[in-house]
């Protein structure tokens, strides 16, 4: 059993939200925060279309994961703190700071700015984790005992940052940085077992669950609204021939299908099923933790895919446009699967969502070896999220019900 939350002296207002489990509302100061991490993914995108080789991918997976990972864990923070008080709000301001230099230094990270993207990154993880042993310590000494695990285990991989950081930009640097990377994921699945402090147990994850699936669902927000961003600058910047037209709306209906698929059913069903477990903090951790990172990266990838249909949509389809297109898709209807099947009553992944997976593939690979028109591969790749679309909509809101119960 977790320890009892202690109570704030008579009078003060807790530093904590002391939800009990129950709605925690996302504030106006964490929306604002979100704003960093919208360019932090619009250097992601712009990276990665720029650096477009197996090295370059390589390399943008490695600074998504650790991009992920900052942002999911100030999310679990907001869920515990209450960013209306003083003290939580000059931290978050702080790791908003310190986040702005991470993805300020995100293009050349792997060049010149590794340093500075090293330092950023371990300062705001431990340094959010430390700030927030300070503000939980007088009201939930059980709370700020996780956190310490926490720390101890950013503090772990910190010198694999900078020794990475140190090292050749293109070679030792990225074994490095995934090797942190590693041992930093492996945290929550090891439940931060420390020295001296054992490991956490479920309940000491007392969480609001409909504050967590909010967070899961903004962020999928700002990911696909980077790809919007990234088709209006293009198309405005295109001549508007028929060419460029076709692939402008198909980059948008990709857009609005991605949406769909994340939206009508799946969404909703994660916030139920997490408000009404027993173990919230177990179902956060796999679900929005864990799961939410493939359905953010495969729309990531396929923004860049978006940009390099409006540079050449009459032309014969590249490499490039094949794996980010349908590699793009794959990853985030496979998340989205993964995500369902784990809020489903019967864990069963979506009919709907292994057949979008299969398309794709089989798509992608006649792409790559027939090498149709660019426009006509990537309708071919929107008309399969369409598809899984309407079949989901279909299971759960139509007639088919019955037959596909689990979309």
């Amino acid at each position: 059993m977790a320890e009892q939350h202690e109570q704030p002296q008579s009078g003060k207002r807790p530093l904590m939200r002391n939800h009990g489990g129950g709605h925690a509302p996302v504030s106006n100061l964490e929306l604002f925060f979100d704003l960093v991490y919208v360019f932090a993914i619009t250097q992601l995108s712009h990276t990665l279309l720029h650096h477009l080789s197996w090295m370059g991918l390589l390399e943008a997976a490695c600074l998504f994961l650790a991009v992920w990972w900052a942002w999911i864990y100030t999310a679990w923070v907001t869920n515990w703190t209450d960013p209306e008080r003083g003290p939580v709000r000059l931290m978050l301001i702080a790791v908003m700071l310190g986040s702005l230099l991470v993805s300020v230094a995100l293009p050349d990270a792997f060049g010149e700015t590794g340093l500075l993207f090293a330092a950023s990154y371990v300062v705001v993880q431990l340094g959010r984790s430390l700030m927030t042993i300070a503000i939980m310590r007088g009201e939930d000494k059980a709370a700020a005992r996780n956190m310490v695990r926490i720390a101890f285990w950013f503090a772990l991989p910190a010198p694999l940052w900078i020794a990475g950081a140190l090292a050749d930009p293109h070679g030792t640097r990225i074994a490095l940085w995934f090797a942190a990377l590693l041992i930093e994921y492996l945290g929550p699945v090891m439940w931060f077992r420390t020295p001296g402090l054992g490991r956490s147990t479920p309940g000491d994850w007392n969480i609001s669950g409909s504050h967590m699936a909010e967070r899961g669902g903004l962020i999928v927000i700002i990911a696909l609204g980077e790809g919007i961003v990234v088709t209006g600058a293009n198309f405005a910047e295109a001549t508007h021939d028929p060419a460029h037209v076709l692939a402008f709306l198909l980059a948008f209906v990709g857009s609005v299908l991605m949406w769909w698929i994340y939206f009508d059913t799946g969404a909703q069903r994660g916030a139920e099923h997490i408000e009404h477990h027993a173990e919230a903090g177990k179902v956060a951790r796999a679900a929005y933790t864990y799961l939410h990172m493939p359905i953010v990266a495969g729309i990531v990838v396929s923004a860049v895919a978006d940009a390099l249909l409006l540079e050449e949509p009459a032309g014969h389809t590249e490499p490039g446009l094949v794996l980010t297109q349908c590699g793009g898709l794959l990853v985030y209807v496979l998340g989205n699967g993964l995500f369902k099947r784990f809020s489903s009553p019967l864990r069963v992944f979506p009919p709907s969502h292994l057949a979008g997976c299969f398309l794709l593939a089989g798509a992608g690979l006649w792409a790559w070896l027939m090498h149709p028109l660019a426009l006509a591969f990537v309708g071919v790749s929107v008309l399969v999220l369409a598809v899984v679309a309407v079949w989901e909509w279909g299971s759960y809101h139509g007639g088919w019900k019955s037959r596909f119960a689990q979309g």
